[in-house]
């Protein structure tokens, strides 16, 4: 399963605050409050003799998961995730991301509470793929995903969703991880650092959750996926800095068409060349399978643009020191907080990204 695609609740909360009566806000607020109205304790899920068997089980490991992120993480103690939403959709919400013809840096739109993100959210399937396609009438590139987890920042108690438990014991504790780590910080209008960081609090939770509840088997399995997802990582990132090559050559837009699309020819060729190396496995399929554009890349670039930098300071310092460091990088402009990202990127074998963090596309 894909971890890159999620939403944050924010827009609702902008919704609440907002005096413009927009469709959009309206169903940010409707779908908040259908969370909001299905949630069920997740002890009385447990205690339904009607329940599914593999559903129980599960939540009975959620209080675990929990208490695991705040003793050994660090993360916030809350109401969160201590009840269930069932849902009759595969996604919580679908997610736009848009880009210009011509650049990899995604659009903005802004909002209250979460200041300007690089997508939008709709708690409707069809509602996004119309905003998708208008924006497409407009000559942008769009993509349009699923999401199977939604947070609020801790504005409201989350709920445990029926889309986050399909994926099994590992799936549900790394995006607890995740969610929590959001709730502990969260930078208005820089969604690439916040993804980075959520995203390595993530990853390091998953580790020493599976070295303590997983078998050897889980862990290896689990670290091996990591390593092929920090692979497709760069291929994004190579990606973007070629394109972003093309589009400053200066040359007409024909040919700028002509350059895109053997860029991402070649994108599809290193993919292929990288499976080689990975016994088979198909992890990335899906997202090759689909037509590929600036926004597709800037889907996923939005959670591994600064995740080598964040490693590399985590591995530097540990987890308490590397709280305080990110809290106090959080507070500088967008201007500093980029060069200090680049200082802790450049400790890595990876190569510093390119490009603007805070760039509108």
């Amino acid at each position: 399963m894909n971890r890159f695609g999620k939403a944050l609740g924010v827009c609702a909360l902008a919704a609440a605050t907002s005096s413009c009566a927009a469709p959009y806000y309206w169903q940010a607020i409707g779908g908040q409050i259908e969370l909001l109205r299905k949630r069920e304790p997740i002890d009385e899920v447990i205690a339904d003799p009607a329940a599914d068997p593999t559903l129980k089980s599960t939540l009975a490991r959620v209080e675990t998961m929990r208490r695991f992120a705040v003793d050994e993480l660090d993360l916030p103690s809350n109401d969160s995730y201590t009840t269930y939403v069932a849902l009759d959709r595969p996604y919580v919400v679908w997610n736009v991301v848009a880009t210009e013809e011509f650049s990899v840096d995604p659009q903005r739109w802004c909002f209250p509470f979460a200041g300007c993100v690089a997508y939008r959210g709709y708690f409707d399937k069809a509602a996004a793929d119309r905003f998708a396609a208008k924006l497409a009438e407009d000559g942008l590139d769009t993509s349009s995903g699923g999401s199977t987890a939604y947070s609020t920042l801790g504005y409201f108690d989350d709920p445990v969703l029926s889309t986050m438990v399909a994926g099994g014991d590992q799936y549900v504790a790394s995006l607890l991880f995740h969610e929590l780590a959001h709730q502990r910080l969260y930078v208005k209008s820089d969604s690439e650092f916040s993804e980075a960081f959520a995203m390595v609090v993530e990853e390091l939770g998953t580790e020493r959750w599976l070295s303590e509840h997983g078998t050897h088997a889980h862990l290896e399995r689990y670290r091996t996926r990591r390593q092929r997802r920090e692979q497709f990582g760069e291929l994004i990132a190579a990606q973007q800095a070629r394109l972003r090559a093309v589009y400053a050559s200066g040359a007409p837009p024909e040919q700028l068409r002509l350059d895109k699309q053997h860029a991402f020819d070649t994108l599809r060729s290193e993919y292929e060349a990288l499976k080689t190396s990975w016994q088979g496995s198909t992890d990335y399929d899906a997202w090759f399978a689909q037509p590929l554009n600036n926004a597709t890349l800037a889907s996923v670039a939005t959670y591994t643009r600064w995740l080598p930098a964040m490693r590399a300071r985590l591995d530097e310092v540990g987890l308490r020191a590397f709280y305080a460091d990110a809290e106090a990088v959080a507070k500088l402009d967008a201007e500093e907080r980029e060069a200090k990202l680049r200082a802790w990127a450049a400790k890595t074998r990876a190569p510093a990204p390119s490009g603007d963090v805070n760039a509108s596309g």
